[in-house]
């Protein structure tokens, strides 16, 4: 059985808090140690002060937040027993945010609560998905939850939030965004409504990234970026994800690149697995050459279409100054070798390869770690 799930009410703009705040007397907010320190919580705290709501600040969300973490949140929050949860930051204070609400309620430890995310890059879209990745480092490990229950009941689109983001994030979120719309496109569980999203937010992709990459100041195209970020979140909450963000969550873990950037390195190589561009054409490569038409970069034929939506993505990657291979981005090969059954086996058990539009080995996966470690892409 096919479905669409809408839950999260979207506001575009800061002009949402004043809705969301009527009646509220507590609330506590999950952000990290920069948003707090550098004054940037201040989004949230001036507009409840103002309110005289009395609020709490948990800021030790650090990246890809672990089990440690998300448990002492859970703790500071059941003690200061809030109205409404707020997560302000990138995807880790909000991923954080989802664990502590949703494993409150599910362990019986409390009640639900309003729970609003709030992003501050245009990246993740876990304002709208229904995943939180928290990792283990003892295990070098990332483990999805998946669940509608952590879906926020609001989220607040503000392209002031990201006006400061440096281009190397805004590059590595946008690709981040770009991949989560890709995957979704082809997943196994796409559909008519998830292929509206997803399409969207790959033009809106086209159109805007470089522009911010370029012109930081860039307001319009910032909002427009945002948007394209929560819609592929709405793709892919729905459709689901595939091969590259299994293999990309384990890349990161290992050794320690930004899961944006980690999802773009791996992009072109799993496209061209996916559509068989090593040796035989599978059927994913239609929907491939589907894309190719939504960004204008077809052909004649499918297989020209396909090959050219797999390289113009490596090259798009590389001119935002992404490495285009694992060995580029810094990583050694005896790091690489050493890590690699390990890797190729976290991957193939990851949640996110079950919907991936081509069945694979683990074998297949190694083999495609090897193609992005020494940028051989076809």
């Amino acid at each position: 059985m096919g479905e669409f799930v809408l839950k999260t009410r979207i506001f575009m703009g800061k002009d949402g808090l004043d809705e969301i705040l009527q009646g509220v007397t507590r609330a506590f907010i999950v952000t990290d140690r920069f948003m707090h320190e550098s004054g940037k919580v201040s989004y949230l705290t001036e507009p409840l002060e103002a309110r005289k709501i009395e609020y709490q600040i948990f800021s030790e969300v650090r990246p890809d937040p672990d089990i440690a973490t998300v448990t002492k949140g859970i703790e500071k929050m059941l003690e200061f027993q809030p109205q409404v949860l707020f997560a302000l930051g990138g995807g880790s204070p909000i991923d954080a945010a989802k664990a502590m609400n949703w494993l409150s309620v599910q362990g019986g430890l409390d009640k639900k609560r309003t729970f609003v995310a709030i992003p501050t890059t245009s990246g993740t879209g876990s304002e709208v998905s229904r995943f939180s990745v928290i990792s283990d480092p003892e295990k070098a490990a990332k483990y999805p939850l998946v669940s509608d229950e952590l879906l926020p009941d609001a989220a607040i689109l503000d392209a002031e939030l990201v006006r400061s983001v440096p281009p190397a994030v805004t590059a590595d979120t946008g690709i981040d965004v770009l991949t989560h719309a890709i995957e979704a496109f082809v997943s196994t569980g796409a559909n008519d409504f998830t292929d509206a999203a997803a399409e969207k937010a790959m033009k809106l992709v086209r159109s805007n990234l470089m522009k911010v990459y370029k012109n930081p100041d860039d307001l319009e195209a910032r909002q427009k970026m945002h948007h394209a970020s929560c819609l592929a979140g709405l793709a892919f909450s729905n459709a689901g994800l595939g091969l590259n963000h299994g293999m990309a969550h384990t890349l990161g873990a290992h050794f320690h690149i930004p899961h944006g950037r980690a999802n773009g390195i791996l992009l072109p190589y799993v496209m061209a697995f996916n559509a068989g561009c090593h040796q035989q054409l599978t059927p994913v490569a239609a929907r491939y050459a589907r894309i190719a038409r939504v960004l204008r970069l077809d052909g004649p034929s499918v297989r020209q279409s396909a090959f050219s939506v797999v390289r113009t993505t490596k090259q798009y990657i590389k001119r935002l100054q992404i490495p285009d291979s694992i060995e580029a981005a810094g990583v050694s090969r005896e790091e690489f070798d050493a890590a690699l059954d390990e890797m190729a086996e976290a991957a193939y058990q990851d949640a996110c390869t079950r919907t991936n539009p081509r069945a694979c080995s683990v074998e297949d996966i190694k083999e495609v770690f090897l193609r992005a470690y020494t940028g051989r892409l076809i």
